[in-house]
């Protein structure tokens, strides 16, 4: 019951990422500003969680992870400024998965007819959801953004599998990424910061990414990888749910019917079936 419990509230941080950084970018604060906010305050969490055992910052993939993580919150951000917190979940959700089956299939990593059906049916439903059409309101430049958000997060999840200490590694990852950053300040410092946009970032780095991650990389090891999938599965469902809710953002039809294809290619392709 608790690992459950645990499961469910870190799918919830994980979508609440996108309702915050949609409702901070709507509230006019700047995509940039609201990344490099976001990246500082899961930085200084993280690094709180990880100051008992020590903090990774060396390591041969840690420039590339931390360029990765760079690379997804600029792209998260500026997406938002058009797309809804919904469909935004569900692109990046649905790229990180496309886009690990990708180097799967460049690493020479096996598969089957099932896996390769699967994802032809993601991406489908993808690209149908991308087509233009009567009533569509989704920006392509700001859908690519997110495009590009979802194959950095793919290789960022990628380089983690191969991480000792997950939680180490992730506070080292925030923290040169964050240093990118200040690095790029010239590019950010003079954008407009709302007082409630910069709540939202902090709240989506420090609670929603900080502590999200922390409780994924807890409970994630005591997941089967069925399971681990299926609860994964859920994030841009409650994205779309709560930015209905919360944000009066309801998706259209075509949005949902196309929403589901992703998600049931995704679920035939990664989800491992028991044999009766």
């Amino acid at each position: 019951m608790q690992l459950f419990l645990l499961a469910a509230l870190a799918m919830c941080f994980l979508a609440a990422n996108s309702l915050l950084t949609r409702a901070g970018v709507l509230d006019g604060t700047d995509p940039l500003a609201f990344a490099a906010l976001r990246v500082g305050a899961g930085a200084v969490v993280l690094s709180l969680l990880s100051l008992r055992r020590g903090i990774t910052l060396t390591g041969g993939r840690r420039w590339g992870a931390a360029l990765a993580l760079a690379i997804y919150l600029l792209g998260f951000s500026l997406a938002y400024r058009t797309l809804d917190a919904g469909v935004g979940a569900l692109i990046l959700f649905a790229m990180v998965q496309l886009g690990l089956f990708g180097i799967g299939l460049a690493r020479g990593e096996g598969t089957g007819p099932r896996q390769l059906g699967g994802m032809a049916l993601a991406l489908g439903g993808l690209a149908w959801l991308l087509w233009p059409g009567e009533g569509t309101r989704i920006d392509l430049i700001d859908a690519g953004l997110m495009v590009a958000a979802g194959l950095a997060w793919a290789f960022y999840s990628l380089a983690g599998r191969f991480e000792p200490r997950p939680l180490a590694g992730s506070a080292g990852n925030f923290l040169l990424a964050a240093g990118l950053f200040a690095l790029a300040a010239p590019l950010w410092l003079d954008g407009p910061i709302t007082g409630f946009g910069a709540l939202m970032a902090v709240l989506s780095g420090g609670v929603a990414s900080g502590l999200g991650y922390a409780m994924l990389f807890r409970v994630l090891p005591a997941m089967g990888s069925a399971t681990a999938g299926l609860a994964q599965l859920s994030v841009p469902v409650i994205a779309m749910l709560a930015g209905a809710l919360i944000l009066a953002e309801v998706p259209s039809p075509r949005a949902l019917a196309a929403g589901a294809l992703v998600l049931a290619g995704i679920a035939l392709a990664t989800l491992r079936l028991r044999r009766a």
